[in-house]
């Protein structure tokens, strides 16, 4: 049997041989860019691409037409690791978050592993999860795939991330939820007779006041950010419809709710305070805060740095985002590295960084990022110590 070291090897080379088609097909998903749920030309070039290399995979997986399931095999079930690839897009600024090279860079991990998964005593699995970024009704895909039992076979998850910086997850996330809010009031003319309306923009107006005065009192991790989605048509028409779209976030599952329970409230009070009715609708799934794994995060940064890559011990800013990866990782050792692909100059969630995941630093941190997860996964089944060590740390963070 080959030892851990030369199944690494080969599944290096493997990358390298494919490296070309990897980069074409994340450049594709850049220049076609999908929001959640509509990713399915994303999920047709990926699973064209498993299918090319022989790994058959299953679409519509927990009922969702844009999510699915490559199973690799292996010698045995258990232990059996979870590599996760993500692909949808932001409205207007397209992959801004880098998914483009988080689904390709799983798809060439799951296919380096393809032919020494028969050497391995245990297995190993590809998930692709859609609509991560909160920009569809229930968004989240993570969420359903988790709850539905498609990880209750699966000892520990992995996946990537395009950075700023080169970073294992260290610190976790925000717990995140988010609304949309409807508010109905009544027509009448603006000017011949206001004092017969309703005016529905007026509490959503509002409710925007009333949360700015609400974060006062509120612990420094929380986060509330809104746009109104609709604030009427005609400007001389008393608009009897108004709606908005909040998210709610905050460093703990529990305060989280916390707020979300005072913001709820500060937007029926706008609207009774003009004699308007609300109602309001939980259009993603909520994300739960993820639990970092330093076991984990080891036996994956090894195989990063043994590729050439310098990771970072710390941050170097402290703001956080949210991710549906936070419901896995409360079920299971669970662990993402974030890595460079532009300078601290470039934020994320923009135009610039959509463009970064296509210059040289940008391919190769996809090259490298199959690699890594492929040489972990080796490495998590062929030394059940390492492990053991990443479910006792987890199991003592519950």
């Amino acid at each position: 049997m080959s030892t851990a070291e030369e199944l690494k090897r080969a599944t290096i080379a493997r990358v390298d041989r494919i490296a070309d088609e990897l980069i074409a097909a994340s450049d594709h998903l850049f220049h076609h860019p999908e929001i959640g749920y509509e990713e399915f030309e994303s999920v047709a070039l990926l699973r064209e691409m498993l299918g090319k290399h022989g790994i058959s995979s299953e679409a519509g997986v927990a009922g969702l037409p844009t999510a699915f399931q490559a199973d690799l095999g292996g010698k045995a079930a258990r232990p059996r690791i979870a590599i996760l690839g993500e692909y949808d897009a932001l409205p207007e600024i397209g992959h801004g978050c880098g998914h483009n090279i988080i689904g390709t860079s799983a798809v060439g991990a799951a296919i380096a592993l393809k032919d020494v998964i028969p050497d391995l005593p245990g297995s190993a699995v590809l998930f692709g999860t859609p609509c991560e970024e909160s920009t569809a009704q229930g968004a989240g895909g993570k969420v359903p795939m988790v709850e539905q039992g498609l990880f209750d076979e699966v000892d520990a998850a992995i996946m990537m991330h395009p950075s700023r910086q080169n970073l294992m997850s260290i610190s976790g996330s925000l717990a995140g939820r988010g609304f949309d809010m409807e508010f109905f009031g009544k027509s009448a003319h603006a000017a011949a007779a206001p004092h017969e309306g309703i005016n529905a923009l007026d509490a959503v107006i509002q409710t925007f006041n009333s949360v700015n005065a609400l974060r006062q009192h509120l612990k420094p991790d929380v986060r509330i950010h809104g746009v109104i989605t609709h604030g009427g048509g005609a400007v001389n028409v008393v608009p009897a419809f108004a709606t908005c779209r909040f998210r709610v976030r905050s460093a703990t599952d529990d305060y989280r709710d916390e707020v979300v329970e005072k913001v709820l409230r500060a937007a029926e009070a706008a609207a009774q305070s003009v004699g308007a009715t609300f109602k309001y609708n939980e259009y993603a799934n909520p994300y739960d805060v993820f639990v970092p794994n330093r076991s984990l995060n080891g036996v994956f940064k090894a195989n990063l740095e043994a590729l050439g890559v310098q990771m970072d011990d710390k941050p170097r800013e402290e703001g956080k985002g949210s991710t549906d990866f936070g419901r896995v990782s409360q079920r299971m050792p669970s662990s993402c590295a974030a890595l460079s692909i532009a300078g601290p100059e470039v934020q994320g969630h923009s135009v610039e960084f959509a463009e970064a995941t296509m210059t040289e630093l940008g391919h190769q941190v996809l090259l490298n990022s199959a690699k890594a997860m492929a040489m972990t996964v080796i490495d998590l089944i062929v030394d059940p110590a390492l492990l053991e060590a990443a479910k006792e740390e987890h199991g003592s963070a519950e």
